[in-house]
């Protein structure tokens, strides 16, 4: 059978498939899985709870990711393994009352940890997380100015400077920081055993003229009266209520969820009042029952694997008229945003229209997700005035989100201010700041390109092909910031070019092709390590994945009018192997510490590239 043929029966199979997983009000939903974090600190707030039987099915999951050499690692090539999430795991099975320092396992984490110097070498949230239990010494001479709360939004310093992300988790963790916060409703072993020689190593010790800047700002306002200390506290509790969704949760992230619980408790609530039990109600609701026990999912990708499933069943050649699609998209309409959120801070004259990452999430939409739910809502929109209504209000919205250098970023627009960059966290350079991403301003353009051409200013798109082609890397790729990693960003990059008339024999086109098909692997896939992120360069890893493969051929297809060979040994390595859900992480969240096995996507993204080999070279 001729390679064409058994991709469209592949295409049908796929489709069948997903009639059979769609849910009842038009979702497709699949386990956001991300690092053991979760699932540690959940286990630290049932015991607080008095919910120890809660506690087991995460106890059984988190004990049957322990490695052979008894440490936990976040990704299967990851070397050495991982410090933080051994640490993480290695407190949480103690606190579960359900493992002893003597056990076995233990005792062999306990090795590893020592070997790697001890709590002091964890990452920031690790040790945050200990601390609140006693577990660490807080920074001893840390005072976070709260009059900080009160400059005004356009100030250089306000906290609409940095991403929302950052704002979101370090507004409790400041609280709890500031009143070195402990919790002492439950009993755990001590961790002196591991804590390592520094114990109050919390910050690097950078010395830049910018940092020393932001220190001395500080200080003035240290210096402010008493008074305006304590009316920081509660702006910055009412920060945190007001950014409450329905179901409990902080801006729908479990990781700041559990930050607003231990902060809002270092304020005075009780365990018992309607706000945390609530939220920890909006918590449970994420909970993931997988083989091997519980997960908590951080933040569930039910819009995101909706609606990018919903344009890969469309452009699979299922008509937007079909049951499925009426069904995905009519879910979709529901969850566009009507409320403002932070971004309105960096766009004031602009409307909402945006979607968010979970289906709770109505006030935090991010460009990514918006321009999913806008390509499947496309064909529909063509028909119908209501879904046209909507889609011109996203189109509106993710246009007033573009920066002023011409990309795009996730959540917020112009949130790239450099000075944050000294501030001497762990992660610091990828988490402060929302700047301009080839994978996002890629996608962004691939869309208008693609569907939308009519509704953007040419001039606003070629100042995002400028933007691409002057952030291109010296081998030919891009770095992808939410996937893993040059791979995503290169597919993205390409695609966006592309749709915008980007000829294929220009300079960065045939560089990005050719740095593809270089690092192709020998069964015809590709695969990229999760190291990549941390280290910002491309690293290989020993085996393909369907997800990467898929990204890959997709940016090829686009170049290449005719089959080459490195997009038939590419296409016969998804034949054999997609839709096998190959456990590797291909998101990113946070580089080092945090990143996401979609469930999703050896299905959603292999359909998307079989789609489109079919479309490009149809028989």
């Amino acid at each position: 059978m001729l390679l064409y043929d058994k991709v469209k029966n592949e295409i049908e199979r796929q489709v069948t498939a997903l009639r059979t997983m769609q849910q009842r009000d038009g979702t497709w939903r699949f386990c956001f899985e991300g690092s053991p974090l979760t699932d540690c600190t959940m286990i630290f707030l049932l015991r607080m709870l008095r919910k120890e039987k809660e506690i087991e099915p995460f106890v059984a999951r988190l004990t049957s990711l322990q490695t052979n050499e008894g440490i936990w690692k976040l990704y299967e090539d990851e070397p050495n393994g991982n410090l933080s999430a051994t640490i993480q795991v290695y407190a949480a099975l103690l606190a579960s009352l359900q493992y002893k320092k003597e056990d076995r396992i233990m005792r062999r984490a306990e090795q590893f940890i020592r070997e790697q110097g001890g709590i002091t070498n964890a990452h920031f949230m690790t040790k945050f997380m200990l601390a609140l239990h006693g577990q660490c010494n807080y920074p001893p001479f840390f005072h976070f100015p709260m009059p900080f709360f009160f400059l005004p939004d356009q100030s250089p310093f306000s906290m609409y400077e940095v991403s929302n992300t950052a704002r979101i988790h370090f507004v409790p963790t400041i609280i709890c920081l500031n009143k070195k916060f402990v919790v002492d409703e439950i009993d755990i072993p001590d961790l002196n055993h591991i804590v390592g020689v520094n114990k109050t190593n919390w910050f690097h010790s950078k010395r830049s003229s910018v940092w020393q800047t932001i220190l001395s700002e500080g200080k003035k306002l240290i210096s402010y009266p008493y008074t305006l200390h304590h009316k920081g506290y509660k702006a910055a509790e009412r920060f945190m209520l007001e950014r409450i969704e329905g179901n409990g949760t902080l801006y729908t992230y479990a990781s700041a969820t559990f930050y607003m619980i231990y902060a809002l408790l270092a304020l005075g609530h009780s365990i018992h009042s309607p706000i945390i039990e609530k939220s920890v109600s909006g918590l449970q609701s994420y909970i993931w029952n997988t083989k091997n026990g519980a997960h908590l999912q951080n933040s569930p990708s039910t819009v995101w694997d909706t609606a990018l499933l919903s344009y890969a069943l469309q452009e699979a050649n299922v008509s937007e008229d079909d049951a499925m699609i009426e069904r995905a998209n009519r879910f979709l309409l529901k969850k566009q945003h009507t409320s403002y959120g932070d971004w309105h801070v960096h766009a004031p004259a602009l409307p909402p229209g945006g979607w968010g990452f979970t289906e709770t999430n109505t006030i935090a939409p991010d460009c990514d997700d918006t321009t999913a739910a806008l390509r499947s809502l496309t064909s529909m929109a063509k028909k119908d005035k209501k879904v046209k209504r909507a889609w011109d209000k996203g189109i509106h919205w993710i246009l007033g989100m573009q920066n002023k250098d011409g990309g795009w970023g996730a959540f917020e627009k112009n949130v790239d201010k450099h000075m944050f960059l000294h501030i001497p966290l762990d992660s610091a350079e990828d988490i402060i700041l929302d700047p301009s991403t080839p994978d996002i301003t890629g996608r962004v353009l691939e869309f208008f390109g693609t569907h939308a051409s009519n509704e953007i200013n040419s001039y606003d798109l070629q100042r995002g092909v400028q933007w691409l082609l002057r952030n291109q890397e010296q081998n030919g790729s891009w770095y992808g910031k939410w996937g893993v990693c040059y791979i995503y960003g290169t597919w993205a990059a390409v695609t966006g070019l592309r749709a915008n008339g980007l000829p294929k024999n220009h300079p960065a086109i045939e560089k990005a092709v050719r740095w593809l098909e270089m690092i192709q692997h020998r069964d015809g896939g590709w695969g990229e390590s999760c190291r990549s992120s941390k280290e910002k360069r491309f690293i290989s890893t020993s085996f393909s994945t369907p997800s990467q493969t898929a990204w890959a051929l997709d940016a090829l297809i686009t170049v290449n009018d005719t089959e080459t060979a490195s997009i038939q040994n590419g296409m016969n390595y998804l034949l054999e192997h997609s839709f096998h859900n190959i456990e590797y992480p291909t998101g990113t969240g946070l580089p080092g510490e945090f990143y996401i096995r979609y469930h999703s996507y050896h299905r959603l993204f292999p359909l998307l590239t079989l789609a489109h080999y079919v479309k490009k070279y149809k028989k």
